[in-house]
């Protein structure tokens, strides 16, 4: 079935001057910026469906934006796709008509009409090949081959349903495809790699660097829980019948404070660990309790209270809670646990 999405015509007077002069080199690029729009919707209603509706579009000398109903991000094999579907169309170099008829004969073969428009009774029908017909006043190029490439540069969401749709046509096309490929050869020299070794290259190398991320986070952990890192400082108190670590360790990455404040907790045996960290401009508190004193103290409670006190959040379980705030206000959430605790 023809695809016949509509573009309403306008009559207006106008004066025009004796020596006004046609910009050729512009017309021309936006004949096949114009004329790839109408083939780029086509080729999303094979691709995606008939539900892709028309929301908007701009066709200018240097590319073209098509805005359509649907529902999620496009695939990059949908990309593909849509891409292939449009080069193939374009590579086929199919004719181009104008015709023009009754509204009432594009509607009767299939025009879609855009939701709310009014048109006039005679209509203009632009015919690319046998698959392509939409009512439009525009401009186009008389084969499909004069587009030359096609290439999508972009796809994205304009609102909920809504996605928009990139692209450029011929010298615009060849430009953004050099540039891309200027940019892999500049990759293929940092990675010392042949092209079809660079993602292999890249997955070692994430891997590598993984790897070295959870090895440093370990040390840093180690050297918190023996107090020799740069910022580590402890110290043991009885607070209400109670031993309370008090545990500070600015530095250590968050995957590995509950870690931790678990083997802070076995150490000491019977009590609570109130473990602090700041980092940039945020602060974490973990409290960890065993299980003999629960019953005195309860963890998640400390928490919430300590990061409530500075205008953060936070809580858990008896035995154990996390929470966060601002790290220019830790010590007043220090304080605060030591007052809960004292309670």
């Amino acid at each position: 079935m023809l695809g016949l999405p509509t573009h309403p015509t306008i009559d207006f007077a106008n004066t025009v001057p004796d020596d006004v002069e046609i910009d050729a080199d512009r017309r021309a690029r936006i004949k096949k910026n114009h004329s790839a729009t109408h083939l780029l919707h086509l080729a999303l209603r094979e691709v995606l469906g008939d539900h892709v509706q028309q929301k908007g579009s701009l066709v200018a000398p240097d590319r073209l934006r098509f805005d359509f109903s649907h529902f999620e991000p496009m695939t990059f094999e949908q990309l593909e796709a849509v891409e292939a579907r449009v080069n193939t169309m374009v590579l086929e170099n199919v004719d181009t008509e104008v015709q023009t008829s009754s509204i009432e004969e594009a509607k009767t073969r299939g025009a879609m009409m855009l939701f709310g428009e009014k048109y006039a009774d005679t209509v203009r029908m632009v015919r690319i090949g046998s698959r392509s017909l939409e009512l439009c006043g525009g401009t186009h190029v008389e084969r499909s081959g004069d587009i030359g490439l096609f290439k999508i540069l972009s796809e994205s969401a304009v609102a909920a349903g809504v996605r928009r749709i990139e692209a450029a046509t011929g010298p615009g096309a060849l430009m953004f495809v050099q540039s891309q490929e200027r940019l892999l050869k500049r990759v293929y020299a940092q990675l010392k790699a042949q092209p079809d070794d660079v993602v292999d290259r890249i997955d070692r190398l994430l891997k590598r660097t993984k790897d070295l991320e959870k090895e440093l986070d370990r040390t840093k952990a180690e050297l918190a829980l023996r107090g020799e890192g740069p910022s580590g400082t402890d110290a043991v108190e009885e607070i209400a019948g109670i031993r309370v670590l008090f545990k500070r360790a600015d530095g250590t990455p968050k995957n590995a404070l509950r870690d931790l404040a678990d083997r802070l907790r076995d150490q000491l045996k019977s009590g609570v660990v109130v473990l602090t960290a700041a980092e940039d401009d945020r602060a974490s508190m973990l409290v960890a309790a065993t299980s003999d004193v629960t019953g005195k103290v309860h963890a998640g409670n400390v928490v919430r209270a300590a990061m409530s006190r500075i205008g953060g959040s936070g809580g858990g379980k008896a035995d154990f809670a996390q929470g966060g705030g601002p790290a220019d206000r830790l010590d007043e959430g220090i304080a605060e646990a030591r007052r809960v605790l004292a309670s």
